[in-house]
């Protein structure tokens, strides 16, 4: 087979170990999740009593213009219905757009280390990749508009990102947008939007009214609690959709996510409730980390990345082993750090309280 030569050393996704994996490896009864930024109180009720009820979907297509979910989306964004496009997870968006505009050739900017994708698929496209590292958590967009040319076709920017939390003020992402070229095609991923709480947060959909160029992602996969049915959506110039469209694969998004999208949208305030948690169990992150002090970065996020200032896969395993899997900060960028992602109220007690004893066996 003469496979590309830039997928033979890339690794497929690795996803973590499933809760009755670690059950079964450590002898436990109970495994608390908190490794993947998923909603730990799951989608709302309204999702789940229309979802019980519809079973007539298995032998038909579903609706490849996804029509009455880009309706429900369009009214609640504020854009036009052939603003938006939508996927299988706002990966597939990730996906879609590193198809149509990266090759050898040309190049694109990221900063590094942020959401893991954006990377992934421009080496399978043969795309030049430059990576700028952040500065203190937060993206060095100065840096990034330095190396950014004639050939840069894409600029990735996750704001908050993933993993820090950090988010990008309004006052610098306008700057940065009135600097990129016309012809370089910036992708904002909002995949956590709807849990900031910081008053100079920028508002998207004004940014996609003014620079042309400017493509903004979102989810249902994290405040929703939808992440195990794949929708994601975003939106830009109907310029941009138009061309996109075509590198969309057809029937994208399955008719179940699509029905549990327009439920899940239609419930605010079941949103406004979740991020009200969020930020509550941030606090209580933020104290153990006083307390002990920890390094951490405050999170936009429904995650929190703390600097144990050792092994974070040792941290990860001595956590796993008392039935909590966090991401190890190994592998994302961070190796004295572990990536908690905010659980219940119980649930961050819970993890606090081993945390706490790490701290306790590490002094001894």
């Amino acid at each position: 087979m003469r496979w590309k030569d830039q997928i033979k050393s890339l690794a497929p996704y690795q996803p973590g170990k499933s809760k009755d994996e670690v059950k079964r490896q450590y002898g436990l009864e109970e495994i608390i999740k908190l490794a993947s930024n998923e909603n730990p109180f799951g989608c709302s009720k309204k999702v789940s009593e229309v979802m019980s009820k519809e079973t007539g979907y298995f032998a038909l297509y579903p609706d490849g213009y996804a029509t009455n979910l880009r309706e429900c989306v369009a009214e609640h964004v504020g854009v036009t219905k052939d603003q938006l496009i939508f996927g299988n997870g706002s990966d597939e968006l990730i996906l879609i757009i590193a198809r149509a505009l990266l090759r050898p050739g040309f190049n694109t900017v990221m900063a590094t280390p942020t959401f893991p994708q954006y990377k992934h698929n421009a080496i399978i496209e043969g795309a030049e990749i430059r990576e700028i590292p952040l500065v203190d958590g937060h993206h060095d967009l100065d840096q990034m508009l330095a190396v950014i040319d004639e050939k840069t076709n894409v600029v990735w920017v996750c704001s908050p990102n993933n993993p820090t939390g950090t988010y990008i003020p309004k006052k610098k992402l306008e700057s940065f947008l009135a600097r990129v070229p016309k012809e370089t095609l910036v992708v904002l991923d909002e995949a956590y939007f709807e849990y900031v709480v910081a008053d100079d947060y920028y508002n998207s959909v004004e940014l996609v009214e003014q620079y042309s160029n400017l493509i903004v992602l979102r989810t249902f996969s994290k405040i929703y609690g939808l992440a195990s049915l794949r929708v994601g959506y975003g939106f830009a110039s109907k310029e941009i959709i138009r061309a996109l469209e075509p590198v969309r694969e057809p029937f994208n998004v399955n008719s179940f996510a699509q029905l549990a999208a327009i439920e899940a949208l239609g419930d605010q305030e079941y949103v406004e409730n979740c991020r009200t948690l969020n930020h509550q169990g941030l606090e209580q992150f933020y104290n153990f980390c006083k307390e002990h002090n920890l390094s951490y970065m405050p999170s936009q996020g429904n995650f929190i990345l703390i600097d144990f200032k050792t092994d974070g896969n040792e941290v990860f395993q001595f956590l796993l082993e008392r039935g909590y899997i966090v991401r190890s900060g190994n592998a994302l960028g961070f190796p004295t750090s572990v990536r908690v992602t905010v659980g219940s109220k119980e649930q961050n007690a819970g993890i606090i309280e081993k945390m706490s004893q790490y701290m306790q066996v590490k002094a001894h």
